[in-house]
This record gives structure tokens, sequence and C-alpha cells, in this order.
């Protein structure tokens, strides 16, 4: 199973940057695909995840109506598209796949240890 996040770079405050995740290597069905932000200072930090089976989609608080998570099945993508980026959004982002719970989608997809399969991570950059 393998997760690729892409798309990184740098770029300025209030810019824009659509980060993708290539999903390959077994059925997703029944799973989720979150996205994640790391920094040499914080944990993962959870930004969003997408069920791959339905149109379920949760946010963090603090990226919530800036930040829109899509996929595309046909094409085993998933997309993170970022605007109004601050220098706060700087960070590794990571995309990661996890089995969903029997509580539903939204129980597990902001615990990091829950999900089963991660990728390689992408930097972002904001200046001001």
């Amino acid at each position: 199973v393998q997760l690729q996040a892409s798309g990184g770079g740098s770029v300025q405050a209030g810019d824009s940057l659509t980060l993708s995740c290539a999903v390959s290597g077994r059925s997703f069905s029944g799973y989720l695909v979150g996205w994640f932000r790391q920094t040499p200072e914080m944990a993962r930090d959870f930004v969003g995840a997408i069920a791959w089976s339905g149109e379920d989609v949760v946010y963090a608080d603090s990226v919530e109506g800036r930040f829109t998570i899509s996929k595309n099945n046909a094409k085993n993508m998933v997309y993170l598209q970022m605007t109004s980026l601050k220098p706060e959004d700087t960070a590794v982002y990571l995309c990661a796949a996890q089995r969903i719970v029997a509580g539903g989608f939204r129980t597990g997809a902001g615990i990091p240890g829950w999900y089963d399969y991660w990728g390689q991570g992408t930097l972002v950059t904001v200046s001001s």
C-alpha cells in the first residue's frame, strides 16, 4: 500500500496551493483518507479527512472555510485545496488512510494512531 503526497512549495501569505495524495496497493472502500501536518515543534496535527466511499468530509477548526478536501476515486487521488494561506500553515503535509471504525467516519478521523497507512510528506512554506 502506498500513499504519496505531492504539490508542496513556497508561497506568500494569502496565496493558494493544492496538494495531491496518490493512493495505491489495495481497495480503499471502507477507508478514509486524512491529511495531517507536522513541524519540528508539534506532533502530527489533524487537517481534515474524506471518506473514500460516499461524501463525508471533516475539517479541523483551524482550516475550516479555507481548506477543501476532494477526491477522484477513478484516479485514486485525494486533494487538499488550501486558500488564504497563513505563515502558521507552514508544515510538512502528510496523507494517511484509516479503515473506518465501527463508531463511524468522524470517530477516528482526527487520531493519528488509528491510521493504518502513511505516506511521505510534502513541504509547504508560507512566507509573510
